[in-house]
């Protein structure tokens, strides 16, 4: 089931002299979309909950089928039927985009985190993330690169291709940004809002074929940097999933075509 907000009953009173009642948030929301993930959520479903149970007092746990054609849906309501704090939203193929979107749009948690399927980027990260987010930042940022970074086993052209959409990215929307596309990302709850209210990219997305892998990162980058919210970097160790359904040629080219619209859209101040 979806964890609830907790009525906290002993807070001030109003000025009536009747109790108010103030919204006690989880600590933590982790968002997971999945898409044809029925073979790796039998594991990674249990290490992210136990994980999570060990870390934090309160917590929930988010997937998001997004219309997946296997079991993954099916997967992921038996565990949650089994564990508290875990919830399951199904949408139609769209994308990671609107997975991700709705995932957020859904969660309660004073941090709200958006984690890939087969947990690339340990969890073990996520009190490190909140506490950056505690001395200040807004949104915390999962990167492959700088000090301490460490990549293993990506293939080598993967490695060339993602710094060229990089330096593409920084020139033409995001300078100082040296990883946008780690799937690791924390946002305060209000940054949350805020971000994905002004969100423009895939917005009315009704279904798509296949697998869609695109740069909805960068342009919620973009729009926090556009409302003066704190980016902070943490580099991190990713492992490169084996069963990626990242397509070189195909996505590259969505993605590119992404950059160029969100740099079309800030030109035209559609972010402020």
């Amino acid at each position: 089931m979806v964890a609830q907000l907790q009525v906290e009953p002993d807070r001030l009173s109003d000025a009536e002299g009747a109790p108010a009642v103030s919204l006690r948030r989880p600590r933590l929301s982790i968002v997971i979309p999945a898409y044809n993930e029925a073979a790796r959520l039998p594991s990674t479903l249990p290490k992210a909950h136990g994980l999570l149970s060990g870390k934090f007092s309160s917590f929930e746990l988010i997937l998001v089928d997004d219309g997946s054609d296997d079991r993954t849906e099916s997967i992921a309501s038996d565990f949650a039927r089994r564990h508290d704090s875990v919830s399951v939203i199904s949408i139609p193929h769209a994308g990671k985009a609107a997975a991700v979107g709705a995932g957020m749009r859904a969660a309660n948690g004073e941090f709200v985190v958006f984690a890939d399927a087969d947990l690339a980027t340990p969890l073990a990260y996520l009190p490190e993330f909140i506490a950056t987010a505690e001395n200040g930042a807004d949104i915390v940022i999962g990167s492959r690169e700088g000090l301490g970074a460490r990549r293993l086993g990506e293939p080598w052209h993967r490695h060339v291709m993602g710094r060229a959409f990089n330096r593409m990215v920084q020139r033409l929307v995001l300078p100082g940004i040296e990883d946008t596309q780690c799937g690791f990302k924390l946002f305060t709850h209000t940054a949350a809002k805020d971000v994905l209210d002004r969100a423009l990219l895939y917005r009315d997305v009704k279904s798509v074929v296949g697998a869609r892998v695109t740069a909805f990162d960068v342009e919620l980058l973009v729009i926090a940097r556009q409302l003066g919210l704190s980016i902070k970097a943490v580099p991190v160790v990713w492992t490169y999933g084996t069963q990626s359904k990242v397509n070189p040629v195909r996505d590259t080219l969505n993605n590119a075509r992404d950059i160029f619209a969100v740099r079309a859209n800030l030109r035209r101040g559609l972010y402020r």
